[in-house]
Protein backbone atom coordinates (compact mmCIF):
# COMPACT_ATOMS: atom_id res chain seq x y z
CA UNK A 1 0.00 0.00 0.00
CA UNK A 2 1.31 3.56 -0.78
CA UNK A 3 1.54 5.81 1.87
CA UNK A 4 3.03 9.14 2.68
CA UNK A 5 5.51 10.23 5.25
CA UNK A 6 5.36 13.98 4.61
CA UNK A 7 2.89 16.90 3.74
CA UNK A 8 3.71 18.55 0.17
CA UNK A 9 3.98 22.08 -0.14
CA UNK A 10 2.58 23.39 -3.21
CA UNK A 11 3.21 26.60 -4.50
CA UNK A 12 0.04 28.46 -5.93
CA UNK A 13 2.12 31.30 -7.67
CA UNK A 14 2.40 28.57 -10.23
CA UNK A 15 -1.12 28.16 -10.94
CA UNK A 16 -1.33 31.95 -12.09
CA UNK A 17 0.65 30.79 -15.30
CA UNK A 18 -0.31 28.80 -18.40
CA UNK A 19 3.55 27.60 -18.27
CA UNK A 20 3.53 26.41 -14.69
CA UNK A 21 -0.20 25.61 -14.39
CA UNK A 22 -0.08 21.88 -15.71
CA UNK A 23 3.05 20.58 -13.48
CA UNK A 24 0.64 22.90 -10.71
CA UNK A 25 -2.28 20.52 -11.29
CA UNK A 26 -0.32 17.42 -11.31
CA UNK A 27 0.93 17.49 -8.07
CA UNK A 28 -2.27 19.24 -6.33
CA UNK A 29 -3.93 15.99 -7.69
CA UNK A 30 -1.59 13.49 -6.39
CA UNK A 31 -1.80 15.65 -2.61
CA UNK A 32 -5.70 14.96 -3.16
CA UNK A 33 -5.43 11.58 -3.51
CA UNK A 34 -2.46 10.62 -1.39
CA UNK A 35 -2.63 12.87 1.68
CA UNK A 36 -5.76 15.22 1.91
CA UNK A 37 -3.79 17.24 3.45
CA UNK A 38 -1.03 20.10 1.77
CA UNK A 39 1.08 23.15 2.61
CA UNK A 40 0.38 26.09 0.28
CA UNK A 41 2.24 29.12 0.04
CA UNK A 42 2.33 32.30 -2.38
CA UNK A 43 -1.15 32.87 -2.16
CA UNK A 44 -1.46 36.56 -2.45
CA UNK A 45 -3.44 37.16 0.85
CA UNK A 46 -2.14 40.68 2.17
CA UNK A 47 0.86 39.49 4.39
CA UNK A 48 -0.25 42.62 6.69
CA UNK A 49 -3.14 41.55 7.06
CA UNK A 50 -2.06 38.00 8.29
CA UNK A 51 0.65 39.32 10.57
CA UNK A 52 -2.71 41.56 11.99
CA UNK A 53 -4.87 38.53 12.23
CA UNK A 54 -2.25 36.77 14.19
CA UNK A 55 -1.54 39.33 16.49
CA UNK A 56 -5.67 40.32 17.36
CA UNK A 57 -5.91 36.78 17.58
CA UNK A 58 -3.42 36.15 20.49
CA UNK A 59 -4.70 39.64 22.28
CA UNK A 60 -7.97 38.44 22.52
CA UNK A 61 -7.45 35.71 24.97
CA UNK A 62 -5.87 38.56 27.23
CA UNK A 63 -9.36 40.11 27.93
CA UNK A 64 -10.30 40.95 30.53
CA UNK A 65 -12.19 37.67 31.61
CA UNK A 66 -15.83 39.82 32.05
CA UNK A 67 -15.30 41.13 28.20
CA UNK A 68 -14.61 37.28 26.66
CA UNK A 69 -17.58 35.75 29.16
CA UNK A 70 -19.90 38.71 27.97
CA UNK A 71 -19.25 37.09 24.37
CA UNK A 72 -19.51 33.29 25.49
CA UNK A 73 -21.04 31.32 22.70
CA UNK A 74 -24.02 29.77 25.05
CA UNK A 75 -25.50 33.81 24.40
CA UNK A 76 -25.58 32.98 20.97
CA UNK A 77 -28.16 30.65 18.75
CA UNK A 78 -25.95 30.80 15.54
CA UNK A 79 -22.79 28.64 17.49
CA UNK A 80 -20.42 32.12 17.51
CA UNK A 81 -18.43 33.55 20.25
CA UNK A 82 -15.73 32.33 23.12
CA UNK A 83 -16.04 28.95 24.33
CA UNK A 84 -14.08 28.11 28.04
CA UNK A 85 -11.11 26.04 28.03
CA UNK A 86 -12.27 22.64 27.88
CA UNK A 87 -16.07 23.68 26.93
CA UNK A 88 -16.05 21.89 23.31
CA UNK A 89 -16.32 18.41 23.00
CA UNK A 90 -14.96 15.97 19.74
CA UNK A 91 -16.01 12.84 19.39
CA UNK A 92 -17.50 12.56 23.33
CA UNK A 93 -13.94 14.23 24.62
CA UNK A 94 -12.91 17.06 26.32
CA UNK A 95 -10.35 19.90 23.51
CA UNK A 96 -8.40 21.45 26.02
CA UNK A 97 -8.30 24.44 23.59
CA UNK A 98 -9.80 27.64 24.44
CA UNK A 99 -11.44 29.06 21.51
CA UNK A 100 -13.66 32.14 19.52
CA UNK A 101 -15.64 31.46 16.93
CA UNK A 102 -17.06 33.76 14.17
CA UNK A 103 -18.42 33.29 10.89
CA UNK A 104 -19.34 35.63 7.82
CA UNK A 105 -21.90 38.37 9.44
CA UNK A 106 -25.57 37.32 8.13
CA UNK A 107 -28.87 38.98 9.41
CA UNK A 108 -31.15 36.57 11.41
CA UNK A 109 -32.96 34.12 9.98
CA UNK A 110 -37.10 34.76 9.97
CA UNK A 111 -38.90 32.29 12.87
CA UNK A 112 -40.98 30.20 10.59
CA UNK A 113 -37.57 28.63 9.02
CA UNK A 114 -36.23 25.66 9.29
CA UNK A 115 -34.48 25.03 12.28
CA UNK A 116 -30.90 24.43 11.01
CA UNK A 117 -30.66 27.98 9.11
CA UNK A 118 -30.64 29.13 12.54
CA UNK A 119 -27.25 28.28 12.43
CA UNK A 120 -26.85 31.44 10.12
CA UNK A 121 -26.92 34.87 11.56
CA UNK A 122 -24.61 37.80 13.61
CA UNK A 123 -21.32 37.05 15.48
CA UNK A 124 -20.46 38.62 18.80
CA UNK A 125 -17.79 40.69 18.75
CA UNK A 126 -15.16 42.74 21.48
CA UNK A 127 -16.34 46.40 21.77
CA UNK A 128 -13.78 48.49 19.63
CA UNK A 129 -12.55 50.26 23.00
CA UNK A 130 -11.47 46.67 24.20
CA UNK A 131 -9.74 45.49 21.09
CA UNK A 132 -9.53 47.97 18.28
CA UNK A 133 -9.89 47.02 14.81
CA UNK A 134 -10.70 43.46 15.52
CA UNK A 135 -14.41 43.45 13.73
CA UNK A 136 -12.54 45.26 10.80
CA UNK A 137 -9.59 42.57 10.41
CA UNK A 138 -11.30 39.51 11.17
CA UNK A 139 -13.93 40.64 8.35
CA UNK A 140 -11.36 41.83 6.21
CA UNK A 141 -9.64 38.37 6.71
CA UNK A 142 -12.83 36.18 6.04
CA UNK A 143 -13.72 38.07 2.54
CA UNK A 144 -10.51 37.00 1.56
CA UNK A 145 -9.90 33.61 2.30
CA UNK A 146 -13.63 32.98 1.08
CA UNK A 147 -12.24 33.92 -2.14
CA UNK A 148 -8.99 32.13 -2.10
CA UNK A 149 -11.33 28.82 -1.06
CA UNK A 150 -13.21 29.60 -4.02
CA UNK A 151 -10.19 29.88 -6.54
CA UNK A 152 -8.54 26.86 -4.70
CA UNK A 153 -11.65 24.53 -5.23
CA UNK A 154 -11.31 25.27 -8.74
CA UNK A 155 -7.74 24.09 -9.71
CA UNK A 156 -9.18 21.11 -7.29
CA UNK A 157 -11.99 20.53 -9.61
CA UNK A 158 -9.20 20.92 -12.81
CA UNK A 159 -6.74 19.04 -11.26
CA UNK A 160 -9.36 16.17 -11.34
CA UNK A 161 -9.97 17.18 -14.66
CA UNK A 162 -13.53 18.56 -13.72
CA UNK A 163 -15.15 21.60 -14.63
CA UNK A 164 -13.71 24.29 -13.36
CA UNK A 165 -17.36 26.18 -11.52
CA UNK A 166 -18.22 22.58 -10.55
CA UNK A 167 -18.28 23.13 -6.87
CA UNK A 168 -19.97 26.33 -6.91
CA UNK A 169 -23.33 25.03 -6.74
CA UNK A 170 -22.88 24.14 -3.00
CA UNK A 171 -22.56 27.72 -2.42
CA UNK A 172 -25.62 29.48 -2.62
CA UNK A 173 -28.61 28.65 -0.54
CA UNK A 174 -32.10 28.79 -0.84
CA UNK A 175 -34.15 32.09 -0.20
CA UNK A 176 -33.86 32.55 3.43
CA UNK A 177 -34.45 35.89 5.64
CA UNK A 178 -30.53 35.65 6.10
CA UNK A 179 -30.07 35.95 2.81
CA UNK A 180 -28.32 33.35 0.45
CA UNK A 181 -25.18 33.94 1.11
CA UNK A 182 -22.93 31.08 2.33
CA UNK A 183 -21.33 31.39 5.52
CA UNK A 184 -17.73 30.88 6.14
CA UNK A 185 -16.71 29.74 9.66
CA UNK A 186 -13.35 30.81 11.35
CA UNK A 187 -11.73 29.97 14.81
CA UNK A 188 -9.19 31.86 16.58
CA UNK A 189 -7.93 28.89 18.91
CA UNK A 190 -5.18 28.98 21.95
CA UNK A 191 -3.63 25.72 23.34
CA UNK A 192 -2.28 25.48 26.82
CA UNK A 193 1.04 24.08 27.37
CA UNK A 194 1.17 21.25 29.78
CA UNK A 195 1.93 23.17 32.70
CA UNK A 196 -1.02 25.47 32.50
CA UNK A 197 -3.07 21.70 32.43
CA UNK A 198 -1.30 20.69 34.94
CA UNK A 199 0.33 17.62 33.24
CA UNK A 200 3.81 16.17 33.23
CA UNK A 201 3.57 15.06 29.51
CA UNK A 202 2.43 17.16 26.55
CA UNK A 203 1.76 13.94 24.14
CA UNK A 204 -0.62 12.50 26.33
CA UNK A 205 -2.85 15.55 26.39
CA UNK A 206 -4.98 16.44 23.30
CA UNK A 207 -6.05 20.19 22.61
CA UNK A 208 -8.20 18.61 19.91
CA UNK A 209 -8.79 14.46 19.50
CA UNK A 210 -8.67 12.21 16.43
CA UNK A 211 -10.80 14.13 13.73
CA UNK A 212 -11.96 14.99 10.26
CA UNK A 213 -12.82 18.21 8.56
CA UNK A 214 -16.62 18.19 7.44
CA UNK A 215 -17.88 20.35 4.57
CA UNK A 216 -15.34 20.51 1.44
CA UNK A 217 -12.46 22.38 2.39
CA UNK A 218 -10.54 24.49 5.02
CA UNK A 219 -7.48 26.40 5.58
CA UNK A 220 -5.50 26.81 8.52
CA UNK A 221 -3.27 29.57 9.45
CA UNK A 222 -0.92 28.04 11.97
CA UNK A 223 -0.26 31.14 14.14
CA UNK A 224 3.07 30.30 16.88
CA UNK A 225 6.01 28.30 16.34
CA UNK A 226 4.47 25.28 17.93
CA UNK A 227 4.59 21.88 16.73
CA UNK A 228 1.50 20.06 17.67
CA UNK A 229 -0.49 19.42 14.47
CA UNK A 230 -0.50 15.55 13.33
CA UNK A 231 -2.67 13.85 10.46
CA UNK A 232 -2.51 9.90 10.35
CA UNK A 233 -1.68 7.71 7.45
CA UNK A 234 -2.64 5.24 6.12
CA UNK A 235 -0.68 2.84 8.18
CA UNK A 236 -2.07 4.79 11.27
CA UNK A 237 1.06 6.36 11.86
CA UNK A 238 1.21 10.18 13.29
CA UNK A 239 3.01 12.69 10.96
CA UNK A 240 3.80 16.20 11.64
CA UNK A 241 2.57 18.88 9.53
CA UNK A 242 4.95 21.68 11.39
CA UNK A 243 4.26 25.55 11.02
CA UNK A 244 5.97 26.95 7.88
CA UNK A 245 6.34 30.78 7.67
CA UNK A 246 3.70 32.18 4.61
CA UNK A 247 2.05 28.99 3.97
CA UNK A 248 -1.63 27.44 4.73
CA UNK A 249 -2.55 24.18 5.55
CA UNK A 250 -5.29 22.96 3.76
CA UNK A 251 -7.34 19.91 4.13
CA UNK A 252 -9.83 18.21 2.57
CA UNK A 253 -13.39 17.34 4.17
CA UNK A 254 -15.75 14.69 4.59
CA UNK A 255 -17.95 16.47 2.22
CA UNK A 256 -15.34 16.50 -0.65
CA UNK A 257 -14.72 12.78 0.13
CA UNK A 258 -18.31 12.09 -0.09
CA UNK A 259 -19.09 13.27 -3.01
CA UNK A 260 -15.52 12.77 -4.83
CA UNK A 261 -16.54 8.56 -4.13
CA UNK A 262 -13.52 8.97 -1.70
CA UNK A 263 -11.02 9.88 -4.29
CA UNK A 264 -10.44 13.01 -2.35
CA UNK A 265 -9.52 11.90 1.32
CA UNK A 266 -10.14 13.66 4.36
CA UNK A 267 -7.42 12.74 6.69
CA UNK A 268 -7.68 12.37 10.38
CA UNK A 269 -6.09 14.77 12.10
CA UNK A 270 -5.28 15.76 16.12
CA UNK A 271 -3.52 18.48 18.06
CA UNK A 272 -0.76 17.23 20.76
CA UNK A 273 -0.87 19.98 23.38
CA UNK A 274 2.77 21.94 23.90
CA UNK A 275 4.96 20.41 25.97
CA UNK A 276 5.93 22.16 29.69
CA UNK A 277 7.31 25.29 28.93
CA UNK A 278 6.53 25.99 25.67
CA UNK A 279 3.76 28.26 26.15
CA UNK A 280 0.51 28.45 24.09
CA UNK A 281 0.26 27.41 20.76
CA UNK A 282 -2.34 29.43 18.50
CA UNK A 283 -3.98 28.35 15.33
CA UNK A 284 -6.43 30.35 13.18
CA UNK A 285 -8.53 27.89 10.98
CA UNK A 286 -10.94 28.48 8.49
CA UNK A 287 -13.55 26.68 7.40
CA UNK A 288 -15.34 27.72 3.81
CA UNK A 289 -18.97 27.28 4.05
CA UNK A 290 -21.34 25.48 1.94
CA UNK A 291 -25.57 25.94 2.06
CA UNK A 292 -26.88 24.25 4.67
CA UNK A 293 -29.78 23.79 2.28
CA UNK A 294 -27.59 21.45 0.06
CA UNK A 295 -27.61 18.15 -0.85
CA UNK A 296 -24.52 16.30 -1.98
CA UNK A 297 -24.73 15.34 -5.31
CA UNK A 298 -22.05 12.59 -6.64
CA UNK A 299 -19.85 13.98 -9.45
CA UNK A 300 -18.25 11.76 -12.55
CA UNK A 301 -14.86 11.67 -11.70
CA UNK A 302 -12.76 10.51 -14.90
CA UNK A 303 -11.58 7.19 -14.76
CA UNK A 304 -8.04 7.93 -15.44
CA UNK A 305 -7.95 9.62 -11.52
CA UNK A 306 -10.14 6.60 -10.25
CA UNK A 307 -7.46 3.89 -11.67
CA UNK A 308 -4.55 6.40 -10.03
CA UNK A 309 -6.25 6.32 -6.51
CA UNK A 310 -6.82 2.24 -6.91
CA UNK A 311 -3.16 2.29 -7.55
CA UNK A 312 -2.43 4.80 -4.40
CA UNK A 313 -4.68 2.60 -2.11
CA UNK A 314 -4.60 -0.47 -3.85
CA UNK A 315 -7.80 -1.17 -3.12
CA UNK A 316 -11.66 0.67 -3.78
CA UNK A 317 -11.50 4.26 -3.60
CA UNK A 318 -15.00 4.72 -1.39
CA UNK A 319 -14.47 5.27 2.14
CA UNK A 320 -17.10 7.72 2.75
CA UNK A 321 -20.57 7.91 2.73
CA UNK A 322 -22.59 8.17 -0.59
CA UNK A 323 -23.57 11.45 -1.12
CA UNK A 324 -27.13 10.66 -2.79
CA UNK A 325 -27.83 9.36 0.77
CA UNK A 326 -27.75 12.25 2.68
CA UNK A 327 -30.77 14.53 3.14
CA UNK A 328 -29.91 18.46 3.72
CA UNK A 329 -26.31 19.32 5.35
CA UNK A 330 -27.86 21.61 7.36
CA UNK A 331 -30.00 18.78 9.67
CA UNK A 332 -26.55 17.09 9.96
CA UNK A 333 -24.99 20.18 11.13
CA UNK A 334 -27.15 20.96 13.77
CA UNK A 335 -27.33 17.87 15.59
CA UNK A 336 -23.13 17.71 15.59
CA UNK A 337 -22.82 21.73 16.78
CA UNK A 338 -25.39 20.27 19.57
CA UNK A 339 -23.32 17.45 20.65
CA UNK A 340 -20.47 19.19 20.70
CA UNK A 341 -21.81 22.47 22.39
CA UNK A 342 -24.65 21.32 24.53
CA UNK A 343 -24.64 23.99 26.93
CA UNK A 344 -26.00 25.97 23.33
CA UNK A 345 -28.06 23.06 22.66
CA UNK A 346 -29.95 23.28 26.30
CA UNK A 347 -30.48 26.82 25.73
CA UNK A 348 -31.70 27.22 22.10
CA UNK A 349 -32.29 23.55 20.86
CA UNK A 350 -33.67 22.20 23.77
CA UNK A 351 -35.90 19.59 21.57
CA UNK A 352 -32.85 18.68 19.44
CA UNK A 353 -30.92 18.20 22.76
CA UNK A 354 -33.48 16.06 24.08
CA UNK A 355 -33.28 13.56 21.43
CA UNK A 356 -29.90 13.20 21.47
CA UNK A 357 -30.18 12.26 24.80
CA UNK A 358 -33.37 10.08 24.28
CA UNK A 359 -31.16 8.02 21.84
CA UNK A 360 -27.78 7.79 24.22
CA UNK A 361 -30.04 6.12 26.28
CA UNK A 362 -31.87 3.92 23.97
CA UNK A 363 -28.76 3.37 22.72
CA UNK A 364 -27.14 1.78 25.40
CA UNK A 365 -30.12 -0.31 25.77
CA UNK A 366 -30.32 -1.66 22.58
CA UNK A 367 -26.93 -2.45 22.91
CA UNK A 368 -27.57 -4.73 25.42
CA UNK A 369 -29.92 -6.47 24.07
CA UNK A 370 -27.34 -6.72 20.84
CA UNK A 371 -24.42 -9.24 22.23
CA UNK A 372 -23.85 -10.72 19.41
CA UNK A 373 -21.02 -9.40 17.17
CA UNK A 374 -22.70 -10.76 14.07
CA UNK A 375 -26.05 -9.07 14.49
CA UNK A 376 -24.27 -5.69 15.07
CA UNK A 377 -21.93 -5.80 12.22
CA UNK A 378 -24.91 -6.94 9.85
CA UNK A 379 -27.05 -3.84 11.13
CA UNK A 380 -24.08 -1.90 10.91
CA UNK A 381 -23.59 -2.65 6.58
CA UNK A 382 -27.21 -1.67 6.33
CA UNK A 383 -26.72 1.82 7.01
CA UNK A 384 -24.89 4.74 5.53
CA UNK A 385 -21.51 5.02 7.68
CA UNK A 386 -18.53 7.63 8.08
CA UNK A 387 -15.60 6.47 8.95
CA UNK A 388 -13.61 7.20 12.19
CA UNK A 389 -9.47 7.13 12.75
CA UNK A 390 -7.88 3.81 12.97
CA UNK A 391 -4.54 2.26 14.37
CA UNK A 392 -3.07 -0.89 13.28
CA UNK A 393 -3.28 -3.99 15.17
CA UNK A 394 -2.68 -7.82 14.32
CA UNK A 395 -5.22 -9.88 13.27
CA UNK A 396 -5.72 -13.69 11.78
CA UNK A 397 -6.78 -14.07 8.15
CA UNK A 398 -9.36 -17.28 7.46
CA UNK A 399 -6.40 -18.69 5.66
CA UNK A 400 -4.34 -18.61 8.88
CA UNK A 401 -1.81 -15.75 8.29
CA UNK A 402 -1.51 -12.58 9.58
CA UNK A 403 -2.67 -9.28 8.68
CA UNK A 404 -2.52 -5.65 9.42
CA UNK A 405 -6.13 -4.87 10.80
CA UNK A 406 -8.01 -1.27 12.05
CA UNK A 407 -8.25 -1.17 15.93
CA UNK A 408 -10.82 2.00 16.28
CA UNK A 409 -10.27 4.15 19.27
CA UNK A 410 -14.73 4.93 21.34
CA UNK A 411 -15.72 7.58 18.84
CA UNK A 412 -18.78 9.87 18.75
CA UNK A 413 -21.85 8.52 17.27
CA UNK A 414 -22.32 7.74 13.19
CA UNK A 415 -24.78 10.21 12.13
CA UNK A 416 -27.05 8.68 9.37
CA UNK A 417 -29.30 11.07 7.67
CA UNK A 418 -31.06 8.04 5.59
CA UNK A 419 -30.77 4.06 6.18
CA UNK A 420 -30.03 2.56 2.83
CA UNK A 421 -30.66 -1.38 2.43
CA UNK A 422 -27.77 -3.05 0.45
CA UNK A 423 -26.60 -6.84 -0.05
CA UNK A 424 -23.18 -5.20 -0.61
CA UNK A 425 -20.84 -3.58 2.58
CA UNK A 426 -20.09 0.04 2.60
CA UNK A 427 -17.13 -0.86 2.20
CA UNK A 428 -16.57 -3.54 -0.81
CA UNK A 429 -16.56 -7.06 -1.12
CA UNK A 430 -13.98 -9.61 0.56
CA UNK A 431 -11.08 -10.05 -1.88
CA UNK A 432 -10.98 -13.51 -0.91
CA UNK A 433 -8.41 -15.94 -0.96
CA UNK A 434 -6.85 -15.14 -4.02
CA UNK A 435 -6.93 -11.44 -3.47
CA UNK A 436 -3.28 -9.78 -2.24
CA UNK A 437 -1.92 -9.37 1.17
CA UNK A 438 -2.44 -5.34 0.73
CA UNK A 439 -5.99 -5.82 -0.49
CA UNK A 440 -7.01 -7.32 2.41
CA UNK A 441 -5.59 -5.30 4.69
CA UNK A 442 -7.02 -2.18 2.52
CA UNK A 443 -10.40 -4.32 2.99
CA UNK A 444 -10.02 -4.67 6.51
CA UNK A 445 -9.18 -1.22 7.34
CA UNK A 446 -11.68 -0.17 4.91
CA UNK A 447 -14.37 -2.94 7.22
CA UNK A 448 -12.99 -1.34 10.65
CA UNK A 449 -13.32 1.83 9.31
CA UNK A 450 -17.24 1.42 8.75
CA UNK A 451 -17.92 0.18 11.93
CA UNK A 452 -18.64 2.56 14.26
CA UNK A 453 -18.73 2.56 18.00
CA UNK A 454 -22.60 3.99 17.79
CA UNK A 455 -25.04 4.92 15.12
CA UNK A 456 -27.62 7.31 15.09
CA UNK A 457 -30.58 7.46 12.56
CA UNK A 458 -32.57 10.26 11.79
CA UNK A 459 -35.64 9.56 9.86
CA UNK A 460 -37.73 12.43 9.29
CA UNK A 461 -41.52 12.15 10.18
CA UNK A 462 -42.73 14.40 8.34
CA UNK A 463 -40.85 15.17 4.58
CA UNK A 464 -41.87 18.78 4.00
CA UNK A 465 -40.65 20.12 7.16
CA UNK A 466 -36.80 20.31 6.63
CA UNK A 467 -36.66 20.65 10.97
CA UNK A 468 -35.39 18.59 13.08
CA UNK A 469 -37.67 19.08 15.72
CA UNK A 470 -40.22 17.10 13.36
CA UNK A 471 -37.18 14.03 13.48
CA UNK A 472 -36.87 11.01 15.04
CA UNK A 473 -33.40 9.70 16.47
CA UNK A 474 -32.94 6.19 16.71
CA UNK A 475 -29.65 3.95 17.62
CA UNK A 476 -28.47 0.67 18.35
CA UNK A 477 -24.71 0.02 19.87
CA UNK A 478 -23.12 -3.36 20.68
CA UNK A 479 -20.27 -5.33 20.19
CA UNK A 480 -18.36 -4.23 17.12
CA UNK A 481 -15.81 -6.96 16.48
CA UNK A 482 -12.57 -8.43 16.97
CA UNK A 483 -9.81 -6.43 17.61
CA UNK A 484 -11.89 -2.73 18.24
CA UNK A 485 -11.47 -1.21 20.88
CA UNK A 486 -14.36 -1.54 23.60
Amino acid sequence: MSDFTEVPVLDYALSTSEETKPAFLEKLKHALLEVGFLYVKNTGIDTVLVDNVVRLGEAFFDLPEEEKLRLEMKNSPHFVGYSRLGNEITKSATDWREQFDLGTELPVPADDEPRYRWLRGPNQWPSESALPEFKKTYTEYMDAMGSFSEQFLSLVAEALGLERDLFAKYYEGSESASGTKRQDRLKIVRYPDAAELKVEESDKVLGVGPHKDSDLSSYLLQASDHKGLQIQNYSGTWIDCPPIPGTFVVAMGKGMEAITGGVCVATTHRVIAPAVGEGSRFSIPFFQGVSYDTRYESIEIPEEVKKLKREVVKGDAETSPRPGDFRLLGEATLVNRVKSHPDVGAKFYPEVLAKIRSQEAASAAVGEALPSEKAATKHAESLLLIPGPANTITNSTDEGGSIPAPRMRPRAPTIVLEKIESDIPSYGEDPGPDGSIERKEAWKMRQADATPDEVIVITPVDEHSGSLGFMNIKGTRGSLGAGLAP
